[in-house]
């Protein structure tokens, strides 16, 4: 087969698999609770080390990673709510600022303790100040603009896996009692929102999506996307090649905040879903282009440097909680959002029979979606000149 159809192949390979994870997600059971991201990673090493990838694939793979990080960002901002920041309850509001005092100092001290073990520790610190203030759209972006190997992203998000599930895990189980003794008990709340306005659009939710009803609106909006890429695309241009990337993302970033504001493009059905397929191409191509042969002990400084900034940030979280009188329902809530992602925000409610927190965390989680690039990137940048 000449190289040219094996690339077209490999394009519908990486374009198709993520959409039939998304298409049998719901039908067994095993793939639901596994989750869309840890089973198309899983797939994307196997097919990655399965002999049959080369370097000549390389540069689809490249092109594939980039673009399609790119192209998710405006697509999973513009249906977030950013209106609801001002109604935020305050110790809502407190408790994220502390949270993300937390990860920042966190972060920063664990830069000085592990740079002289994991080579280029300034970018894993930025990624993870992004994952750890929104979620795996921001690591993915923050991989890109800072020019991360595929190798060390896979690493980091491995690693990120294994720990918020345990940390999640501890939460939901024993963690909760422990911090309602710890915390003022009772949940504070002084906002002034009902549960009738909630909007869920960070929760993924594939049902009908492939109805043409919710795809055509949706692709439109892919459309404007592209338009943002270009545009970003040519302003990069203009700066030097070393900070193009970076620029493209913080521009996507930004230009996906503004057109959230306008009413008609917010609400179209499954933007949200079709920015998460996205993710989900950009996690198959990188999990493929691993090389798991080369894993060894010297990944071990990561496991540890990740596991070290989850632990240590909910532990001065924590702590300040106390300090400024956070409720321990608040603090968990924030802290879910923050370190898991808005996306357990909703279950962790229920675990703590709860529902009027869940706004304060979805708000949380769209406020980590929208600094997390701007924050994650600074503190790299700043730190790389340490």
């Amino acid at each position: 087969m000449s190289p040219v159809l094996q690339n077209i192949l490999l394009a519908v390979i990486y374009l198709v698999f993520p959409a039939l994870v998304i298409h049998y997600a719901g039908k067994f059971l095993f793939l639901k609770k596994a989750g869309n991201v840890v089973v198309v990673y899983f797939f994307g090493i196997i097919f990655g080390n399965l002999g049959i990838l080369n370097q000549n694939h390389a540069q689809l793979q490249e092109l594939f990673s980039s673009v399609s990080i790119l192209l998710s960002l405006p697509l999973l901002l513009v249906g977030l709510n950013f209106s609801s920041w001002t109604k935020m309850a305050p110790k809502t509001f407190v408790s994220m600022l502390l949270g993300i005092f937390a990860v920042v100092f966190t972060v920063v001290l664990g830069f000085f303790i592990f740079r002289n073990v994991i080579p280029e520790s300034w970018k894993i610190s930025g990624m993870l100040i992004g994952v750890y203030m929104g979620g795996t759209p921001n690591l993915a972006s923050i991989k890109e603009a800072l020019k991360v190997d595929a190798y060390t992203y896979l690493m980091v998000h491995t690693s990120d896996l294994i720990f918020s599930g345990a940390y999640l895990l501890i939460l939901i189980s024993f963690g909760k009692v422990l911090l309602k003794k710890w915390l003022p008990y009772g949940f504070l709340y002084r906002g002034r929102f009902n549960n009738s306005s909630i909007e869920f659009s960070q929760n993924e939710d594939y049902t009908y999506f492939f109805k043409s009803y919710n795809l055509k609106p949706s692709l439109g909006l892919l459309l404007v996307s592209v338009v943002i890429f270009l545009f970003s695309y040519v302003i990069s241009t203009l700066v030097p090649e070393k900070f193009s990337t970076m620029i493209i993302i913080l521009l996507i970033t930004t230009l996906g905040i503004v057109i959230s504001f306008v009413p008609t493009l917010r609400r179209v059905p499954k933007s949200f879903e079709l920015g998460m397929y996205l993710i989900l191409v950009f996690s198959f191509v990188v999990a493929s282009m691993a090389d798991m042969s080369k894993i060894s002990l010297g990944a071990m400084p990561i496991f540890l440097f990740v596991s070290y900034v989850i632990t240590v940030t909910f532990l001065i979280h924590a702590l300040l909680a106390k300090i400024f009188k956070v409720d321990a329902d608040t603090l968990i809530i924030t802290s879910t959002a923050l370190i898991c992602s808005p996306a357990f925000v909703p279950m962790m409610a229920g675990s703590l029979n709860n529902r009027s927190i869940i706004l304060g965390g979805l708000t949380v989680g769209i406020i980590g979606y929208a600094i997390g690039n701007y924050l994650g990137i600074f503190t790299a940048l700043l730190l790389s000149h340490l």
